[in-house]
């Protein structure tokens, strides 16, 4: 066993391209993970990696023990799938990636009821704005709210999720209240940005149609949260899923713009990567998720899906 996990620790180490990150994926020191590599590569007598201060490669020899090594995992993954579908009892660690405020408000109180349900099945979650790469940073099961398009995921729907721009009365009463799409060019328009990000559009529907447009802002964030503050605090107009400011308009801290033009709605989807067979823990996540997601999502607001 102390093989094959060592095995784990080098896939991880060759993916990530540092030791520090797959130290903190698989949440082990730098020094332990360097420990484990030269465990590895005393135990083959070779070199798998070549360091040096500023960069980590893998070998020649390396990579083609890289490509084993995810055969010869894979293989374990199934072969402990298929022992957990025959027994039908879940088991083991299911990693779970999601949005921050989504992940805040509505899944993490979710999820011990999901462990008693399934007291074998360990839940890690990590929550982040960001799109994480399920493949490259070793997830199990993403929760997504976004224009699904990528097929390579088992995708299970949860809804269609409405959104809506918003304000601070405050905001519009200084800068004017929009009347078409087009006005939002003259609007301090607060932004969902990550790093790379050259430009940014938001999109409309109208007369049905959507459409694009060009928007800027002096301020933007990579944490739906902060963008929320800012618009409650007057800033600007913020593009905001509606169950996320439903308390807010309710109370008028936060007030529609442009309600006839609303912005395209988003699909929120339980995500996980196909599988000749999918781990009997990630099914019953799937399968537990899905309609309790929905109800929590229906009970802030019968308007917020489709």
């Amino acid at each position: 066993m102390a093989l094959l996990e060592n095995m784990r620790i080098f896939v991880r180490v060759v993916e990530l391209g540092s030791l520090s990150a797959a130290g903190r994926n698989l949440r082990m020191s730098p020094a332990m993970v360097s420990h484990r590599i030269q465990q590895l590569e005393t135990h083959l007598g070779v070199r798998l990696l070549n360091r040096t201060t500023r960069q980590l490669q893998a070998t020649e020899t390396g990579m083609d023990f890289y490509q084993s090594c995810l055969e010869v995992l894979e293989a374990v993954e199934r072969a402990h799938s298929s022992i957990a579908a025959g027994s039908g009892v879940p088991s083991g660690s299911v990693r779970v990636t999601a949005p921050l405020g989504f992940g805040r408000r509505i899944l993490s109180p979710l999820v011990p009821d999901f462990c008693a349900t399934h007291p074998l099945v360990e839940v890690r979650l990590r929550l982040s704005d960001h799109l994480l790469d399920l493949l490259r940073e070793a997830v199990d099961v993403a929760v997504r709210m976004a224009a699904l398009k990528d097929s390579s995921f088992v995708v299970r729907k949860i809804a269609d999720v409405r959104r809506v721009l918003v304000a601070a009365p405050s905001y519009l009463s200084e800068r004017g209240v929009p009347s078409m799409p087009a006005d939002l060019s003259g609007h301090n328009c607060l932004l969902l940005r990550f790093p790379g990000t050259q430009q940014y559009q938001w999109s409309v529907l109208a007369n049905g149609e959507p459409v694009k447009l060009p928007v800027s802002g002096r301020f933007d964030a990579d944490d739906g949260d902060v963008l929320t503050g800012w618009a409650l605090d007057g800033r600007g107009i913020a593009m905001k899923p509606l169950w996320e400011v439903a308390d807010h308009l309710a109370s008028g801290a936060l007030v529609p713009v442009l309600p006839d033009f609303p912005p395209e709605a988003v699909t929120l989807a339980v995500l996980y990567p196909h599988r000749a067979l999918v781990p009997a823990k990630v099914r019953a996540f799937a399968d537990h998720m899905v309609p309790k997601i929905k109800a929590a999502l229906t009970a802030i607001s019968p308007d917020t899906i489709i």
